[in-house]
């Protein structure tokens, strides 16, 4: 066996072990879980040693030139495609995982130029990615929005549960552009708008403490349009990190201890964001070798309506059926963005 492999056919023989010691029943999920995620790579590890057995018992018998070299020649080619094959899927199971990638998230999209077009399209790439979301089998819920009057998003936050959220949204981080002709356009001109993504895995108390000391919580009475009060009670949260001047404002939720836990979660994750933007500014090389979550001020892709076509600067890959993937179907372009994310760091290992 490739020793570069037996470790993972020794922790999967381990766990299979411990399974059947195992009586508690948080552990055994933890256990269980754990060998569902190494059952697939075990199969092509071992799929791979039986073709590499088969490979060298083809070349034995061309090399012998029996009765069989002829049909073992004309097999042989296949057995080595498939070991290719093999060999390339494990070696990018065993690249170097994101911590995050298993993560829920909390995606905040914001209208930015092009006024009323840019909010519509703040509203449809929400609904591009609750549809998209919830063919996953994932589960989404608004935390905070704020619409324009007719009915797009300004801004609007919100929430994605499921395991592997993180590691299907994390490449739309960044600002996307949208080229089309407005509907209250009437001279037909086609205009630029563009709309921010932030991408942030959530993070567990336990996983990333923000000190006490350095928020500032403030308790208002929720407004609505135009200020007026809709909640006499101060159940609304205004949160501010001090030594990064970040803010949270929270109001959609009836009670105020709802309210924080909310501004809590969305606090949690944008501190953490921007200490990993830092961490990012600092690290450029490893920024040009790999696709990552991507700067938020970076232009990363265009939906062009005129031309149906969808363009994603990073990978330099079109798409059309602009209308369909708007409808939810975002997983060709997840999958190009996470096939040339394994390439890249392929490329570095070599």
């Amino acid at each position: 066996m490739d020793l570069n492999y037996s470790h993972i056919i020794q922790e999967y023989n381990q766990l299979t072990d411990k399974l059947s010691h195992t009586t508690q029943a948080a552990d055994l999920a933890k256990l269980g879980r754990r060998q569902s995620e190494l059952l697939p790579i075990v199969g092509k590890i071992e799929r791979l040693e039986k073709v590499q057995r088969e490979i060298a018992e083809h070349e034995k018998l061309i090399a012998d030139k029996s009765e069989l070299s002829e049909m073992a020649a004309a097999e042989l080619p296949d057995l080595q495609a498939e070991r290719e094959k093999l060999a390339e899927e494990i070696r990018i199971w065993m690249l170097p995982k994101d911590p995050y990638d298993d993560k829920n998230i909390i995606i905040e999209i914001r209208a930015g130029a092009g006024g009323d077009e840019s909010a519509l399209f703040a509203a449809e790439l929400y609904r591009m990615y609750t549809k998209y979301a919830e063919s996953l089998g994932y589960k989404v819920a608004i935390a905070s929005s704020s619409r324009n009057s007719i009915g797009g998003f300004k801004e609007v936050i919100f929430e994605i549960f499921g395991r592997g959220a993180y590691s299907r949204f994390k490449y739309e981080s960044g600002v996307h552009r949208v080229q089309r002709v407005p509907e209250t356009e009437k001279s037909g001109r086609v205009h630029t708008s563009t709309v921010t993504v932030a991408v942030m895995p959530e993070i567990e108390e336990v996983d990333f403490k923000i000190d006490p000391k350095d928020l500032k919580i403030e308790a208002t009475t929720s407004s609505g349009h135009g200020g007026q009060s809709v909640n006499t009670t101060y159940s609304a949260i205004r949160m501010t990190h001090l030594p990064t001047g970040i803010t949270v404002s929270m109001q959609d939720e009836r009670s105020q201890s709802q309210n924080r836990d909310k501004a809590m979660a969305i606090m949690r994750a944008r501190v953490m964001a921007y200490e990993e933007d830092k961490k990012m500014k600092e690290l450029r090389d490893k920024r040009k070798s790999q696709i990552g979550t991507g700067d938020r001020s970076e232009k990363i892709r265009t939906y062009n309506f005129p031309q149906d076509r969808i363009t994603d600067h990073r990978i330099n890959q079109n798409w059309n059926q602009i209308g369909m993937i708007l409808d939810g179907n975002l997983g060709q372009i997840t999958d190009a963005m996470i096939a040339e994310d394994q390439k890249r760091q392929l490329e570095k290992l070599t």
